[in-house]
């Protein structure tokens, strides 16, 4: 799992690179909407450059051993017409699509339109497969105006429209509390919030339970329409199994085995926390292994995630969501997008 090898970069020089075999693009920005011919550029060139936040070390990261990809988005639009180019690699991937409506409080200011992102949806589920795409609404949003009757009215409707386009809705409370960065962005960007009435944003456990039971009702009605759509929460400690809905994991081992079976590497890789060795005659050696965890103890305890190798960069969405973690500030965007290039190693070049 934490094979590494050496490569040649761009400017000629011999470097050491991290060979993951699940990579993800990405939590902290949306590759597929602004970074797609610079993904696929550097998929050509064979790795990516990625800076740790904390102390600014540039990390290199190879595509040599890369099995899956992970996408996490609002917009794959763009990304759309270079996924052929994965194809014929051999690399397999999955989408995580978030599609929210916060159209009218603007929450998302950078977005297509609603409509635009169910029809994208769509498309791309068409092309791919329902079972590679997930729908996140993602996170859920309180307000003075966007009680949990209305959240969950919301979510019906753009259910309706992605009947039979995915099997799974995965679903977060926002985290307000927790980040001083989305306090200030709420009260600064929108205006639905205060200082005084930011605590409205969090949902109480009365109004979990109201929106719980209500998405367990819709799931149902759904469930008579003929969709069987599972539902998960993502990174939440409130336990809702009695609901018959999971703590979800975004990079899933188990649903790659189901969805990439046919990738025999991949999923002995799933099992054994490794990559086949071959004999001399292109064989398994024939030798007994224990299957392994591979939870990613890098992300949060209550996260379920696989290990993997996120290549995104922080400050760099311009989405510019105003719930965002990953962003500090749109002035920090814009500034990281002035300095893009499709052609550097790295998201941001240094």
């Amino acid at each position: 799992m934490n094979d590494k090898i050496k490569i040649i970069t761009d400017n000629g020089e011999l470097v050491e690179a991290q060979v993951p075999i699940i990579i993800s693009a990405s939590r902290s920005t949306d590759i597929p909407a602004f970074y797609a011919k610079w993904f696929i550029n550097r998929l050509k060139k064979g790795y990516v450059v990625w800076y740790n936040p904390f102390n600014q070390q540039p990390i290199y990261v190879s595509f040599n051993n890369c099995k899956a990809v992970v996408f996490w988005t609002k917009n794959p639009k763009l990304l759309i017409p270079y996924l052929k180019e994965l194809d014929i690699r051999g690399i397999n991937y999955y989408f995580q699509y978030t599609l929210n409506d916060y159209e009218k409080e603007e929450f998302e200011p950078n977005i297509p339109t609603l409509t635009k992102r169910i029809e994208t949806f769509k498309n791309l589920s068409t092309l791919i497969g329902k079972e590679k795409i997930i729908w996140r609404f993602d996170p859920l949003i309180l307000t003075n105006e966007i009680t949990p009757r209305e959240l969950l009215t919301r979510i019906w409707h753009i259910g309706n429209e992605l009947k039979g386009y995915t099997d799974k809705l995965v679903f977060s409370f926002v985290d307000v509390k927790a980040y001083r960065k989305v306090q200030n962005n709420l009260i600064k960007e929108t205006l639905s919030f205060t200082k005084e009435n930011l605590d409205v944003a969090e949902p109480s456990q009365e109004q979990i339970t109201e929106i719980v039971e209500g998405l367990v009702k819709i799931r149902e009605a759904w469930k008579k329409d003929s969709w069987n759509i599972s539902m998960a929460t993502c990174a939440e400690e409130v336990d809702l199994n009695k609901y018959n809905i999971e703590h979800n994991r975004c990079i899933d081992g188990e649903l790659m085995k189901q969805i990439f079976s046919q990738d025999k590497d991949l999923v002995y890789y799933l099992n054994y926390g490794k990559l086949p060795e071959k004999t001399l005659f292109g064989e398994e050696p024939n030798i007994p292994l224990k299957q392994v965890n591979l939870k990613d103890k890098g992300q949060r305890k209550i996260c379920g995630c696989m290990v993997s190798k996120d290549i995104g960069m922080y400050n760099t969405c311009s989405h510019n969501c105003v719930y965002c973690y990953a962003n500090t500030s749109r002035k920090a965007v814009k500034a990281n997008q002035n300095l893009h290039n499709d052609e550097s190693d790295s998201l941001i070049p240094r």
